[in-house]
């Protein structure tokens, strides 16, 4: 069985010592405020779901103290612990030119209903074609 009054005073010291308000930690864990509001006036329990939101967005709660005030915090082993930043990929777009004839045909139109209007007033500023294994080709008409 939980103490929730032992849970509620071990969490606005997690809240404290990373410098937030009920505000801003609910925002960073993902749940209400008026969640966070409710568990720290003893009116509700803290359920499963927000415990383990807590546990993954601060590493450092380790989660036998959090439920029953045993262990340490911050854990100092996962304070030491970094953990890396994923690396940005930045996609490389490729741009080759559109075929010299103005007439441009479509390779098995999926619809009977497709038409491409060659008008005079409209033309093709650029096409994009999407292959399945993510990559894709751009044809600018410039």
């Amino acid at each position: 069985m939980i103490n929730t009054e032992g849970f509620t005073k071990r969490l606005q010291k997690v809240i404290d010592f990373y410098g937030e308000s009920a505000s801003s930690f609910a925002e960073k864990v993902g749940v209400q405020r008026s969640t966070i509001s409710h568990i720290l006036s003893g009116r509700n329990k803290p359920s499963l779901d927000f415990v383990m939101k807590v546990l993954s967005h601060f590493p450092e709660v380790e989660l036998y103290w959090l439920m029953n005030g045993k262990g340490v915090f911050p854990n100092e082993n996962k304070t030491e612990e970094k953990i890396p930043e994923t690396p940005k990929v930045e996609k490389v777009e490729k741009t080759i030119p559109p075929p010299k004839n103005e007439n441009v045909e479509i390779p098995n139109p999926s619809s009977s209903n497709f038409s491409l209007n060659t008008s005079s007033e409209k033309k093709i500023e650029r096409i994009v074609i999407f292959y399945t294994d993510g990559s894709f080709q751009n044809f600018n008409n410039s």
